[in-house]
């Protein structure tokens, strides 16, 4: 519950501030251009809001709203999420968003996408600057990688160590090296210690790499027990430090990954065959082999134990340690440095969003609870701020998308006047922003329904 508490309060933190310095990019171009702002709101105020003041001789009532689903700067004379319509009804005034010109309207409603995406970079290279960079190359992990069957079909072997592609060699593992092999010709490796190279399709399906159980690859982690919780199922079933997991129900391990994988199998068998208590059971009582020192020699101990659910143990492994690679950053090398880490995630992201418009890739979607399980159980300022800098993008390019009630779909219908001279009717405009909520609710009604189908093991 503790660990929930701290993700919690991390999401609310990061959320609070990007929410504030977006809305304050269309404040600050409002303000610039003589556009009276009515309201300034963290989070939304529908029926009434926890508190609201309005300093003297301002147009500007600032408040916060009870509904934390974002925020918002209210704009005389737009058509915006609040649907006023009655001051369309009126002539419209000098001071009115509707009467400044196309150009300045635009610099309005682009000015929060703006400051999120430079407050992104900005964080990266203060980061950069503070802590720099410290990660393991995967040719720096000498016991190689573990692979799907389907890595196996093109070629990849069991303790192969990832070099790179024809594109270059892999910084560090993680979502890049998933992005690179997808679209690679071949992957150059390390097997039993020479060089090769292992040929690949060059459009490998990269959700389903990611999806797949096991997943197409991941850096080997023996199968040694490092240390036991106290009361737990491990605990009770006469785990030691020390041991290792050769067999689970009579299947071989001959890794962590291995065991992991057998857990996942028997989660599935749980979700989908499970019909009856006893079946329940049966696919819950699982029989471990571990090898163990006693008097000088090595033996096998075989145990059983009842798992819940969750198919926790309740025991740690130690990841080999390796070669860490650990870059510097000088105040003004860290800006250039933080806008290139910047521009790798947008482009990552923006690859990716591809597999969204697939079956898989729907049910990949995530709400507040999947957005905030990504925020460290214990608190890091490290990790918090490359987190909160990740959002920062993910808000900015969520934004330009050209879906009314976004400010991308008033950027479009911007450009469109510009474009055309011609301004789409108010009327048009209000429509529009319907449509807009509507899909925006949607989108956020299968996402967090996503959590809790993945809560309940259901996808």
């Amino acid at each position: 519950m503790e660990t929930i508490l701290i993700q919690a309060l991390q999401f609310m933190m990061a959320i609070s501030l990007l929410v504030l310095l977006h809305e304050g990019g269309h404040f600050f171009f409002s303000k610039l251009f003589g556009v009276r702002v009515e309201k300034f709101y963290l989070f939304f105020d529908p029926f009434f809001h926890i508190f609201e003041f309005k300093p003297k001789n301002s147009d500007t009532a600032y408040g916060l709203g009870w509904l934390p689903l974002g925020g918002y700067c209210k704009i005389a004379g737009m058509v915006d999420e609040s649907l006023d319509t009655e001051q369309l009804k009126k002539p419209a005034e000098s001071w009115e968003f509707r009467s400044k010109p196309a150009w300045q309207r635009l610099f309005i409603m682009i000015g929060g996408v703006l400051v999120n995406f430079i407050l992104a970079l900005f964080i990266y290279a203060m980061c950069l600057f503070t802590w720099g960079e410290t990660y393991v190359m995967p040719k720096d992990m000498t016991e190689g990688m573990v692979f799907s069957s389907e890595a196996k079909a093109l070629g990849f072997k069991d303790h192969d160590i990832l070099v790179g592609t024809e594109r270059g060699d892999f910084k560090e593992f993680g979502p890049d090296l998933f992005r690179d092999l997808s679209v690679a010709r071949e992957a150059r490796v390390v097997r039993d210690g020479k060089p090769m190279t292992v040929g690949l399709p060059g459009d490998l399906d990269l959700l389903q790499m990611f999806k797949s159980k096991p997943v197409f690859v991941s850096p080997y982690t023996p199968a040694n027990v490092d240390s036991v919780c106290p009361k737990s199922l491990a605990e009770r079933m006469g785990f030691r430090k020390g041991d290792r997991i050769v067999a689970v129900n009579g299947m071989t391990v001959s890794s962590y990954n291995a065991f992991r994988d057998i857990m996942d199998r028997l989660r599935t068998s749980l979700d989908n065959a499970a019909h009856t208590h006893a079946d329940s059971m049966k696919i819950l009582t699982v029989s471990v082999t571990l090898e163990r020192e006693a008097n000088g020699h090595m033996c096998n101990v075989t145990t059983k134990g009842v798992m819940g659910d969750d198919f926790l143990f309740g025991f740690t492994t130690k990841s080999p340690e390796f070669k860490k690679t650990h870059v510097e950053y000088g105040f003004f090398e860290s800006f250039p440095a933080g806008v290139r880490y910047g521009c790798n995630v947008l482009s990552g992201y923006v690859g990716d969003l591809k597999y969204v418009f697939t079956a898989e890739g729907a049910k990949s979607l995530g709400g507040f609870a999947a957005i905030g399980s990504m925020f460290p159980t214990q608190w890091n300022w490290h990790k918090f701020w490359l987190m909160t800098a990740f959002l920062s993008i993910i808000l900015a390019f969520m934004n330009i998308l050209p879906i009314p009630a976004l400010d991308g779909g008033h950027v479009l219908f911007l450009l469109y006047e510009i474009v055309t001279r011609r301004k789409p009717s108010e009327n048009f405009m209000l429509w529009a922003e319907y449509i807009g909520i509507g899909i925006l609710l949607l989108l956020m009604l299968l996402a967090n329904l996503n959590d809790v189908l993945r809560i309940l093991h259901i996808i």
